[in-house]
């Protein structure tokens, strides 16, 4: 979809940021959320981070109705907020645990849906994922994230594959300061059960990305963030492609909060999505 930002989605989202604890035993800058885009940096041994990250996403298109034979307006709206627990086993090797939840609504032309693929919430897929840090000198550093999806999420209702998944992520972090520049390049293997699924969507997705952070006073970084994947739809050979705007406030060493917003830059992608989060060290 066209990105389009109009007065009103600023409004709402300025009432949508939620607080974020951002740490790290670093002293180099790593990316954050709201960046989508992942980093090098581990937490250091013995060390736990959590966070709770949320999205609230909005989706506007025109559709045919051929039984009808009329053009429909169809609405999306929906979001998710996942808790993501980091502990560091040794200095450069994280293991990353993730629970997310989501909730989705459609209407056309304004009467909610009854599709259970297009309504309500509920746990999503569980995430098991190793970031290794396996270089870093002079302000460049590689790292690389195996990861796997449990099939907790309900696949009726559309919150799930049904079966294991896996990927493999390439980090690469490289500091500049006062700028930081980081980039994924990935793919995810995703296993379906249902046979709906498997005649809809691509198995193997592609993913690469880039994002770029500053600080442009104490404790304020300006962040941004661009990055396509293939499309999982099998009848679309356009790749989503995002653009992403943020802000991240250090309140203490230990505290900082988030926000941003994300774009999307084609009609595969999300029109738009507004991301905040709140993390804790310890």
């Amino acid at each position: 979809m066209k990105l389009k930002i109009q007065e009103s989605k600023f409004k709402i989202f300025l009432l949508f940021m939620l607080f974020t604890v951002c740490c790290s035993l670093f002293t180099v800058s790593y990316a954050a959320h709201p960046l989508i885009t992942d980093d090098t940096g581990t937490q250091g041994k013995g060390k736990f981070q959590l966070e709770v990250n949320s999205e609230f996403s909005y989706e506007k298109e025109q559709q045919y109705n051929a039984d009808e034979d009329k053009w429909e307006t169809k609405k999306e709206t929906g979001g998710e907020l996942a808790t993501i627990l980091s502990y560091g086993i040794i200095d450069n090797l994280d293991v990353v645990l993730g629970f997310p939840y989501q909730w989705k609504k459609t209407r056309i032309d304004g009467v909610v849906t009854t599709n259970p693929t297009e309504q309500g919430d509920g746990i999503s897929d569980l995430s098991l994922e190793v970031k290794w840090r396996f270089y870093e000198k002079d302000g460049l550093s590689f790292a690389l994230k195996p990861g796997i999806t449990l099939p907790t999420g309900n696949e009726n209702k559309g919150l799930g594959n049904g079966r294991v998944s896996y990927g493999l992520m390439f980090i690469t972090t490289k500091e500049i300061k006062p700028w930081a520049f980081h980039l994924n390049l990935g793919h995810t293997r995703n296993e379906y059960k249902l046979q709906a699924d498997k005649d809809a969507n691509r198995n193997d997705i592609w993913h690469t990305s880039l994002a770029a952070e500053v600080e442009v006073m104490k404790d304020i970084k300006v962040v941004g963030n661009i990055g396509m994947e293939r499309n999982p739809d099998k009848t679309s050979n356009t790749y989503p492609a995002f653009i992403l705007g943020g802000l991240i406030y250090s309140i203490s060493e230990n505290i900082a909060i988030d926000m941003g917003v994300k774009g999307g830059l084609n009609k595969p992608e999300t029109d738009l999505t507004f991301l905040a989060g709140i993390a804790f060290k310890f």
